[in-house]
């Protein structure tokens, strides 16, 4: 393990840990709600990640993912099932539509494939409006028992598990595999390495994670319109975060979603409904200027600091 690996392990630790101790420390609720946001972004950040940023694959119905989590947590969770298999029954239904979808879709490239995947997701969208026109709210024995905590350390148990399950995978042979075919898909592929296979393998798991974020948004939100999740809105936000952050990393989208919502939230206060044109633009410019996010520009501050520090000494 080189030396900037575990600064970052040890930078990651001390981070998660101060997150831990957050309900504790802090007891405002509005606190808890910002952070409980921060960590449903890092985990749908970082799950569009896997796909997006290891595997050069765009994927713009991201949200159908996260919708259908939502969709079947919920209905399980409400009819009386245990909360976690319900979890997983949302992280599987979004892994079933992703292998369903997988091999059709990944027969296009570049902007058709990102454009196909819009369509898809967009399709689920207006679908389960028309199915399911009605607000989904909590019953009073579930209003009765509702606590904020909980679901905070549930949000944070995910961002954890999927922001370790991206740095296993791209540390394996499979994750150097999805890298080969981000590069040069026909390189890869003359050399043995299935880009179909990796292709689906990263779909699959981004779809699981995205699910299970879904899920839990199902547990937290008391009422909402079923529609609400599969909007478009939660992939483009994903997406962006990722852009800030930086693409293909493991920090990047974790510094993309706590940049993205704090100064969201800050300037939706300021600027109300104007604060989304000042966020089109910024991500215009980055993918403009800064192609890398905020983790290039640290490497090149880094890069800079060790000439200079090298022509001093010399």
């Amino acid at each position: 393990m080189s030396r900037k690996q575990v600064i970052l392990i040890a930078l990651l630790i001390m981070i998660l840990a101060s997150l831990a101790l957050l309900p504790v420390v802090i007891k405002k609720d509005s606190t808890i709600n910002l952070s409980i946001l921060i960590l449903l972004f890092i985990t749908l950040a970082s799950s569009w990640n896997i796909l997006g940023g290891y595997t050069g694959q765009v994927n713009l119905g991201h949200a159908a993912f996260f919708g259908l989590g939502t969709l079947a947590t919920r209905l399980l969770w409400m009819s009386g099932r245990p909360l976690f298999p319900s979890l997983l029954a949302g992280g599987g239904a979004a892994v079933a539509f992703a292998l369903l979808i997988g091999i059709p879709a990944f027969k296009l490239r570049g902007a058709y494939f990102a454009i196909g995947t819009l369509a898809l997701g967009q399709i689920l969208n207006v679908t389960v409006g028309n199915a399911l026109p009605v607000i989904s709210a909590l019953p009073a024995q579930y209003l009765a028992t509702y606590q904020l905590v909980p679901r905070y350390y549930l949000f944070l148990a995910l961002a954890l598990l999927t922001t370790g399950t991206a740095y296993v995978l791209v540390n394996s042979r499979l994750g150097l595999g999805m890298m080969a075919v981000r590069e040069e898909e026909e390189a890869a592929e003359s050399l043995g390495i299935s880009a179909l296979q990796h292709k689906l393998l990263a779909l699959c798991v981004s779809a699981f994670f995205a699910g299970l974020a879904g899920g839990a948004f199902a547990y937290y939100h008391v009422s909402y319109y079923y529609q609400l999740p599969f909007g478009p809105l939660w992939t483009f936000d994903s997406m962006m975060m990722a852009y800030i952050g930086g693409t293909g990393t493991i920090i990047g989208p974790i510094i993309g979603a706590v940049f993205f919502v704090i100064v969201k939230e800050y300037l939706s206060l300021k600027l109300v409904e104007a604060h989304l044109i000042v966020f089109g633009v910024l991500f215009i410019l980055v993918v403009l200027f800064l192609p890398g996010g905020f983790v290039e520009v640290w490497e090149k501050i880094q890069e800079r600091m060790a000439k200079s520090t090298g022509r001093l000494t010399s």
